[in-house]
């Protein structure tokens, strides 16, 4: 084991790399390729077969399969052959790079070099101006270079390659140095792999330390005017790569399971317990986000940890330049709560687990389908004194409704009308708006997307955009009543989505997003509805997300898992 970390890749580049990718496991990370997934997806892609009748694409593919028959394999096994021994690629300062490869077949390597290079030289005879190639000899060794920006050579199985002869010189010196100065040797990039694990197959580094002394990255990381939204949601995390000297991502791939998992640690404080930030800091460690709750066509999930009293106790310090916007949202907010103090009376009745959840719909056919369809969402809380706060919370709901309805009716617009019906044995609120009058059912308004509905099962307390899933969230709370989850430890964020039923809400809207794209640009229709197709596709290739981040043992860490459904494969449905 001493042995491979004293002849790992990164021990040739230097220790002022800006970013450095170093694949452990390069078969692992190739495997998609071989066995033909990777393939069966391109090729899936919307506009795939147009790309392949461009000429460029042709010569190109003509030279992949010369290459191929000169190898005497295909192009995924070569590049697996050629780089299964591990893998560095590095930036450094004034854009300088350098590429190391250990190669399982040193003959595969030197003939993949000697093709090059004949290539090159015949350029040059022939008079091409674009052939500029040329030999030395670098720190003893002969090197080549194929143009003004690139110098290689083959030393054994390593191939060394990088930006020019003066770099390549800078990467051979370490040949005769134990250590020195080189990336491997520096603390944070041993920190950086201690902390993405020996398991992992590959790992993406940062050293924040070098990159913030760029003026336009330090600027930017700088802190900015603050969104009340957008530090709710990502507490800490700005702050946190602000703070840090190292960033480092983690590549795991589980081949059996088809899903890649990055792992992004930083060396970034912690959250001050006392700061205005804690407000999303887990108070003892054993509490966290609450697991995500299921209801049916379930497009995405996310759960967070968020003391919304002490969010709200801090925002003149957290938001010192929203004065006039936070007294309009107390007026507000002072007239659906009757005067309550936002903070004690209101927020303090919240519990810091809070979820949020987008469902596809399932339209009612007697009522008819909106144009654009859009997806039901709900917020749900845990109130810590329901008794307390249920006729507070319905007082609140109503008036917001009316205030709704009256704006509308002001515009000559049709405003909601209140039930109040049972589901099971929860009486909720609903707002619906009537189809009185509506002859055409195939694309109602738009307005029929919503029926905003109020219900407080239990110890929750559910906002939803829709009755449907008002009631969905409603079966989901009776079931962990009877069996309830244990919070993720120390997890202050979860998000989890399922790509194939993203793709299905893009593809019920898919005429109106093409219809906007035309409007904005004045092309025509297939031109641009091709990167809708595409994206269209590439959520169905994902199976599952799931992102979490967590502070543990002094480390902020975000942790992004993607599992692939590839064309062909069949997936068990789910809720």
């Amino acid at each position: 084991m001493a042995e491979e970390e004293a002849n790992a890749p990164t021990q040739w580049i230097p220790a002022d790399a800006v970013l450095a990718v170093e694949l452990f496991q390069p078969k692992a990370l190739l495997a998609p390729f071989g066995d033909g997934k990777a393939a069966a997806a391109f090729a899936a892609l919307p506009g795939a077969g147009k790309r392949k009748a461009r000429p460029g694409f042709e010569k190109f593919m003509g030279v992949v399969k010369y290459l191929e028959s000169e190898l005497g394999t295909d192009w995924p096994t070569a590049l697996t052959k050629m780089t299964g021994g591990g893998l560095a690629f590095a930036l450094r300062p004034q854009q300088q790079m350098v590429l190391i490869a250990d190669a399982e077949d040193e003959r595969m390597l030197t003939q993949l070099h000697e093709f090059l290079w004949k290539a090159a030289s015949a350029n040059k005879k022939s008079g091409s101006e674009s052939s500029q190639t040329s030999s030395q000899q670098v720190d003893g060794v002969t090197a080549w270079s194929l143009g003004p920006k690139e110098a290689h050579t083959i030393i054994g199985k390593r191939l060394v390659l990088s930006s020019g002869f003066s770099e390549l010189q800078t990467a051979l010196a370490f040949r005769s140095k134990s250590g020195g100065s080189s990336l491997a040797a520096t603390p944070a990039y041993q920190a950086a792999k201690r902390a993405v694990g020996p398991d992992a197959a590959g790992m993406i580094f940062v050293n924040m330390a070098v990159l913030k002394q760029a003026p336009g990255i330090a600027k930017a990381l700088q802190p900015k005017e603050s969104n009340p939204l957008v530090a709710l949601l990502f507490a800490g995390i700005a702050e946190s790569v602000g703070a840090s000297n190292w960033l480092a991502i983690g590549l795991r791939v589980q081949e059996k399971e088809d899903c890649l998992a990055l792992q992004v640690v930083s060396d970034g404080a912690k959250l001050d317990p006392k700061g205005p930030a804690a407000f999303a800091l887990p108070a003892k460690r054993e509490e966290g986000a609450l697991p995500n709750l299921s209801v049916p066509r379930q497009i995405a999930a996310l759960s967070m940890y968020r003391d919304l009293r002490r969010f709200y106790g801090a925002k003149d310090q957290l938001f010192p330049e929203r004065t006039s916007g936070l007294i309009f949202f107390e007026n507000m907010m002072g007239i659906f709560f009757s005067g309550r103090d936002m903070t004690d009376d209101v927020f303090a009745q919240a519990r810091p687990e809070i979820r949020f959840i987008v469902a596809n719909q399932q339209y009612d056919p007697a009522v008819g389908t909106p144009s654009p369809q859009i997806p039901a969402f709900a917020l749900v809380l845990q109130m810590r004194n329901p008794a307390q706060f249920r006729e507070v919370m319905e007082e609140a709901w109503q008036k917001s409704i009316g205030l709704a309805s009256f704006t509308r009716g002001q515009k000559a617009e049709p405003g909601f009308v209140i039930d109040r019906p049972v589901h099971w044995t929860t009486k909720y609120s609903v707002a619906r708006f009537s189809t009185t009058g509506v002859k055409d059912r195939s694309k109602l308004d738009t307005r029929f997307n919503f029926s905003p509905s109020l219900a407080m099962p239990g110890n929750n307390l559910i906002l939803s955009s829709t009755e449907q899933l008002a009631c969905d969230l409603i079966d989901a709370a009776g079931r962990e009543a009877k069996q309830p989850l244990a919070p993720l430890a120390q997890t202050h964020s979860l998000l989890e989505a399922n790509g194939s039923r993203v793709a299905a809400a893009l593809l019920a809207n898919r005429e109106n997003m093409v219809r906007q794209n035309m409007l904005k640009s004045g092309g025509t229709g297939e031109s641009d509805s091709t990167g809708i197709d595409a994206l269209i596709a590439f959520t169905e290739f994902v199976e599952q997300l799931r992102l979490t981040f967590s502070a543990e043992s002094g480390l902020n860490q975000a942790k992004l898992e993607l599992k692939f459904k590839w064309p062909g494969q069949k997936v068990a449905e789910t809720r």
